[in-house]
């Protein structure tokens, strides 16, 4: 239990403290934003800043820190260490970076920066990895929350029905104005989402459950080792590559760079809090992590998350906490199809003001989504972690050559250069040795992850100097 109060008080620090040193080395300033330069109507909006906080953190916590935190806590309570610190120091400044940057380049996506910063290679790569990551995870909150609120209506409203509803209501949050329905409604939800945290909070103190301290014993009891699979199934809870897909799109709506902290930086801290108050229910709850393994491979996601809902906070307070899980992934699922419009949208110059052109983006998009859904939920969830993990590393890598090119000191760009290196080698590793990827023995997989990150940031190294020596 006390593991679980410092690891919050550390969260809260690390939002007043280390975001205060990132938000220092970018420096904000007074230029005009998107949302005051542009005001196209439609994607670049003007957003009071408690609002555009909420849509941020609705975009980017989906089921991740909640599913991904039930299935990091399989390690044990060395997750929450992961969550902490992958959170404070790499997370938060991934967010940071990647929205202040696009609010920079008039909200450019993050594989536009990719082209700008990295070359045009990179570009055409990022564009093609960034929409393949946005469908699935469209898809994959589809599936997650259809599944939820199936559990919670009669049998004829099947999981299937509720696929339906969700990929209607995505067509509509995709093709209006992003003031029009999200800015609505996602106020609302993000009231729900922060009742269903402090609800299950609360059940594990009321409720008496014993959270077991930090050590970094490996506790999986399929005997996954820690890295790199840890780090790949816990995402969205300490660092997620869709959530530079996430942050241009609040780019476009801030009205001041000096809000960037708080909006993009505060909103991947209180993300956290979500995915280490569900990694705490998940060992405290089911006591071992044999039983929470068992319950994910029996019931599913889903089925976990209602029967730990349900059981502590007893049949209202776990339907209204099972809502608040299933808007996570509604609010993302609708901007992850919202962000491939846009990148589409870059690709073809499409104008996005006028419906037609928004239409003939959105209808194949959703198709190819809908399509996807029929898919096993746990095979999607394994490639779009993977995806996800990679493009966290290219983004970091893509904040370090801007810091780099905008004259930094080496020091600063060490902010991004080292969580980079360290997501190359995590991205790395597991390819090489999950199943999903070349099925290579630890023997292979570790040093040639290990001499990947090396070589990058030699890279890094190399540029920062030459770079110097220009100067």
């Amino acid at each position: 239990m006390i593991s679980l109060i410092i690891s919050l008080v550390v969260l809260v620090i690390g939002f007043i403290v280390y975001g205060k040193i990132v938000e220092r080395i970018f420096a904000p300033d007074d230029r005009k934003t998107p949302a005051i330069e542009i005001n196209d109507g439609v994607d670049c909006v003007p957003m009071v800043p408690w609002k555009a906080f909420l849509v941020q953190l609705l975009n980017i916590a989906g089921t991740g820190p909640i599913f991904g935190a039930l299935m990091g806590a399989c390690f044990g309570p060395v997750v929450f260490l992961w969550i902490i610190f992958g959170a404070i120091l790499g997370g938060a400044v991934h967010d940071y970076m990647s929205g202040m940057i696009s609010c920079r380049n008039q909200g450019a996506s993050i594989a536009e920066l990719s082209g700008k910063y990295l070359g045009g290679a990179a570009k055409w790569i990022m564009r093609i990895f960034s929409i393949v990551l946005l469908i699935l995870t469209g898809t994959v909150f589809v599936n997650s929350p259809a599944a939820l609120i199936a559990r919670l209506t009669p049998d004829f409203l099947n999981e299937n029905f509720w696929i339906v509803v969700i990929l209607l209501y995505y067509v509509l949050a995709t093709l209006l104005p992003i003031n029009k329905l999200i800015g609505k409604l996602y106020p609302i939800f993000g009231v729900i989402l922060i009742i269903m945290a402090v609800s299950v909070l609360g059940g594990i103190f009321v409720g008496g459950y014993v959270i077991p301290e930090i050590t970094f014993t490996n506790l999986h009891p399929e005997g996954l080792p820690i890295w790199p699979y840890m780090f790949i199934t816990v995402a969205c809870g300490a660092i997620s590559g869709f959530h530079a897909t996430q942050s241009p799109m609040i780019a476009k709506c801030i009205t001041s760079e000096k809000q960037g902290r708080s909006i993009f930086y505060g909103a991947m801290i209180a993300e956290s809090v979500i995915a280490l108050i569900w990694a705490a229910a998940g060992v405290a709850f089911f006591g071992t992590t044999e039983m929470l393994n068992e319950s994910l491979s029996g019931l599913g996601q889903s089925g976990t998350v209602y029967e730990i809902a349900n059981t502590m906070l007893g049949t209202v307070g776990g339907v209204l906490a099972v809502v608040g899980v299933v808007v996570c992934p509604i609010t993302s699922g609708d901007t992850a199809f919202r962000s491939a419009r846009l990148i589409l949208a870059e690709i073809t110059h499409l104008d996005q003001k006028i419906i037609k052109n928004r239409l003939l983006i959105t209808i194949p998009v959703l198709g190819v989504g809908a399509v996807l859904t029929q898919l096993n939920f746990n095979v999607l969830w394994r490639y779009f972690s993977w995806s996800n993990q990679t493009l966290a590393m290219v983004s970091l890598w893509v904040a370090t050559a801007y810091l780099i090119k905008e004259g930094k000191a080496a020091c600063a760009s060490l902010v991004t250069a080292l969580p980079a290196a360290f997501m190359s080698a995590v991205s790395m590793t597991y390819i090489l040795m999950a199943n999903e990827g070349l099925g290579l023995p630890g023997a292979v997989g570790y040093p040639v992850g290990i001499i990947f990150a090396v070589c990058l940031f030699g890279i890094y190294l190399f540029l920062l100097y030459r770079t110097r020596l220009k100067r």
